[in-house]
């Protein structure tokens, strides 16, 4: 990239520092440090959750715990960026840091986002087909593949994130430490349109797909249609996260999309959008529990279980304490 480019967004960025207030810097302590709080609680909860439920040897638990893979890895890339949180509160109250301590923690933060993204598409397109073709061996062997799948996303989003924090670092002549702009990110279309597609369209593309027919599934199935089965709450889940899914997700792309527009020269408000965008992106460490909730309690006791039509008094057994441990 041109170092004139690279000049005169170092200059935007540190007017737009100039103009920044108390109170702009107190919201981002605020947020961060409750995102910090309750995401290291419900992450931690989880965890234990998790384990505890998956070192079971019933056959409630072998039934889901393809599932629980893909939420135990949620819960540990959360964790991670939660354990990074206190190094943004530091920075947002006026101290400074070592701009390598910086990059790090960006780095956390875009495998967290990534991964959060990959993981909770394989997790909806995992629960869609194991509730539309419950009796499918070909169905059940591929889902023994989760931890693989997993391992897989993580060294997809580390490795692809990593170039981009590590070329950052050339391009910003002047590092402010967070708050600087990607401008390796958003300045290169190549990155960028891999970003757009393959980090957010596509696997958005997967939760509307999978979200539509596992809601198609449900309504299909005729336990649907007696009182063992509440359609309409399973409907506002689905709902739920997919709407956490947009809510954390979505504003970083198009944010990223408009500094691409206006990469020449970069408005304040956009750098702020840019900054409140990562907070928000942030949020989801302390909004995904919510999905592990609709995991375990919701589809695990209600929907699998009648799919595939275990036996009745022990399986409520096993569901009623899952669902305690996950209430707890």
């Amino acid at each position: 990239m041109p170092a004139t480019m690279s000049n005169n967004n170092n200059t935007t960025t540190s007017s737009c520092d100039d103009r920044s207030t108390g109170e702009i810097a107190a919201i981002f302590v605020v947020v961060y440090s409750t995102t910090f709080i309750v995401g290291l609680v419900s992450n931690l909860t989880a965890l234990f959750v998790f384990c505890r439920f998956g070192s079971s040897k019933s056959s409630c638990a072998a039934t889901t715990s393809h599932t629980t893979v893909y939420m135990t890895n949620l819960a540990v890339a959360d964790l991670l960026l939660v354990l990074v949180l206190p190094l943004r509160i530091y920075h947002h109250l006026g101290f400074a840091l070592p701009q390598w301590l910086c990059e790090w923690a960006g780095l956390v933060l875009l495998v967290n986002m990534y991964s959060s993204v990959f993981l909770l598409t394989c997790n909806c397109f995992d629960r869609c087909v194991a509730v539309s073709f419950p009796m499918s061996s070909r169905v059940r062997e591929g889902r023994k593949k989760s931890a693989a799948v997993c391992l897989g996303i993580w060294l997809f989003t580390f490795g692809s994130s990593l170039p981009s924090r590590l070329l950052q670092k050339h391009e910003d002549l002047e590092p402010r430490c967070f708050g600087s702009l990607p401008v390796y990110a958003y300045t290169q279309p190549g990155v960028l349109f891999s970003t757009l597609t393959i980090g957010f369209g596509i696997p958005l593309t997967a939760m509307l797909a999978c979200s539509w027919g596992l809601l198609r599934a449900i309504q299909r199935s005729p336990v649907a249609k007696t009182q063992l089965v509440n359609s309409r709450k399973i409907k506002r889940l689905v709902g739920g996260s997919l709407f956490i899914f947009l809510l954390s997700f979505l504003p970083y792309h198009i944010v990223l999309g408009l500094l691409y527009l206006y990469r020449e020269d970069t408005p304040c408000p956009l750098l702020g959008a840019y900054r409140y965008a990562l907070m928000v992106a942030c949020l989801n460490a302390m909004l995904d529990p919510i999905v592990y909730y609709f995991t375990t309690e919701t589809f695990r006791r209600r929907v699998m279980r009648k799919q595939h039509q275990l036996n009745s008094q022990s399986s409520v057994q096993c569901n009623h304490q899952t669902e305690e441990l996950v209430n707890s």
